[in-house]
């Protein structure tokens, strides 16, 4: 098969030929038709995230089964897939709480302790895999279905971990980012008043444009202040930050108002400084949210599949131009998600 490898950190993609992936028991080999590309993919391949190489990245995929191997259940040829970021046990207690991120015997992530969707083929625990919903014509958009595993599933967790509700004011930092603009358009989807915090001009237009009722240039202002102003005062019911710098994450929890949530994840993942006093006698919460449960991801797929949101995915390019795909990623001059189409390659 045909497939982007990465031999080393910080090195380009070669397009190589690689002997095409076996079923083994319990495994599922699915034929992929596109791989959503993202920050986290680029994080591997910049070699700021660590992973064993020679590796083949990229975890948002729509594909197709085309193998099982023995034993396994509940999955056959032709079934249309996306698959699960977290190579779960599927049977500790929180797994079968379905609550899989906190899995007690976690075996890594697809794409980075196993190879993953940037080939003609992958191999992956057939549990691992994940049924797409018939509503969706995933052949008509599989750039834009790969994506939903993560750019839209994780706003969509977020949006219950933070118990956002409709009327609420939900400011957003980061919000121009990938994740962060598909949590733009998920909170308005949840009758939200969002405000779209980032540094970025464009990215703040892009927000706009997403659905955010306001936006905040946090380069040209202080943000906690500028959230206060536009709440008249009351601060934001929620705060999520895909930044998680400590001062993105102070300026959080100054902004909240009365029994106020901040919600932390992705990003820097710095220490910060709160007033302990000011969480009392706000009765406010500090959360903190990894990526989602497989019943989550359903949920969205089926949120999507009755086109109540769609993904924002803005440049698709084929599986041989993914060098360059990765040097605008790195630039950060992609809006929302990028996608590499892989059926073709």
């Amino acid at each position: 098969m045909k497939a982007m490898v990465l031999k080393g950190p910080n090195t380009p993609f070669e397009l190589m030929d690689v002997p095409d992936p076996v079923a083994g028991p319990g495994e599922a080999v699915a034929r992929v038709l596109a791989c959503g590309a993202g920050l986290t993919i680029q994080h591997i391949k910049a070699g700021r995230i660590t992973a064993p190489f020679p590796r083949i990245i990229g975890h948002e995929i729509t594909g197709e089964i085309v193998e099982t191997g023995a034993g396994v259940r509940g999955l056959a040829a032709g079934d249309a897939v996306t698959a699960y970021y977290y190579l779960n046990c599927g049977h500790c207690r929180w797994c079968l709480s379905s609550l899989e991120p906190l899995c007690d015997n976690p075996g890594g992530n697809v794409g980075r302790h196993c190879d993953g969707g940037y080939a003609q083929f992958i191999k992956l625990p057939a549990h691992v895999f994940i049924k797409l919903p018939a509503g969706l014509d995933y052949k008509a958009h599989p750039a834009q279905i790969g994506v939903i595993t993560d750019a839209l599933a994780t706003p969509y967790k977020v949006l219950k971990r933070a118990r956002v509700r409709a009327g609420e004011t939900v400011a957003v930092f980061g919000a121009g980012g990938g994740v962060g603009i598909h949590q733009v358009m998920l909170a308005k989807w949840a009758k939200a008043k969002v405000i779209a915090v980032d540094v970025t001009r464009a990215k703040l237009d892009a927000c706009l444009k997403a659905g955010a009722d306001a936006v905040i240039d946090a380069s040209a202002c202080d943000p906690a202040a500028a959230l206060r102003d536009l709440t008249r005062g009351q601060g934001v019911d929620v705060a999520i930050d895909y930044v998680s710098a400590t001062t993105t994450l102070e300026a959080g929890i100054k902004a909240l108002g009365r029994r106020g949530r901040l919600v932390t994840l992705g990003g820097a993942g710095r220490t910060f400084q709160a007033s302990s006093l000011d969480i009392m006698l706000g009765e406010q919460d500090l959360l903190g949210s990894r990526y989602v449960t497989r019943t989550e991801i359903l949920e969205t797929l089926d949120i999507v599949a009755r086109g109540e949101v769609w993904p924002l995915v803005s440049d698709v390019r084929p599986l041989a131009q993914a060098e360059a795909l990765h040097e605008r990623l790195e630039r950060g001059e992609i809006t929302g998600r990028a996608a590499l189409l892989v059926g073709s390659a």
